[in-house]
């Protein structure tokens, strides 16, 4: 018997369809998953580093920044705990700006990264899920997370 899946709350879908369709304008490849990952990173929108600064993915600012700067707090998994922390976040001016950063940034790194390329050539969107989230996130169990988030959206 297949377990029956809560519903998601109408606001997460509508955060959800909005990410998706910022997704698929930003360039990326499996737009609806890339969604659910936007929406674990990012508490459905509703964290401060999305509301303000349109920062779906947590994605820190590097050497050349192309967009603002924003330092805010956060928590990283090492040495098998949470440690909080504080690093520098790109300030992007759009959603379609981190989408196309993020996927920017895949293909960027997928030399160096065996995972981010493999995710980009993923025949599924799981696949690319379970692939990114080896390297993307210090989080162990990611993937299953976002997969979890897709499930529920897609009732599946």
């Amino acid at each position: 018997m297949t377990p029956i899946v809560p519903a998601l709350p109408e606001t997460d879908l509508n955060f959800l369809c909005s990410a998706a369709a910022a997704a698929t304008a930003g360039g990326c490849i499996w737009p609806d998953f890339v969604a659910c990952e936007a929406a674990l990173e990012s508490g459905y929108g509703t964290d401060t580093l999305a509301r303000e600064d349109n920062n779906l993915f947590g994605m820190k600012q590097h050497k050349h920044p192309i967009f603002g700067t924003v330092t805010l707090p956060t928590r990283e998994f090492m040495d098998g705990k949470w440690i909080p922390v504080s690093a520098q976040w790109v300030k992007y001016p759009a959603l379609s700006d981190c989408f196309a950063d993020r996927m920017a940034t895949l293909r960027r790194l997928a030399p160096e990264y065996q995972h981010y390329a493999a995710a980009i050539a993923a025949h599924d969107g799981g696949t690319f899920i379970r692939e990114v989230s080896k390297t993307w996130s210090t989080d162990p169990d990611r993937a299953q997370k976002v997969l979890n988030i897709y499930a529920r959206w897609k009732n599946e």
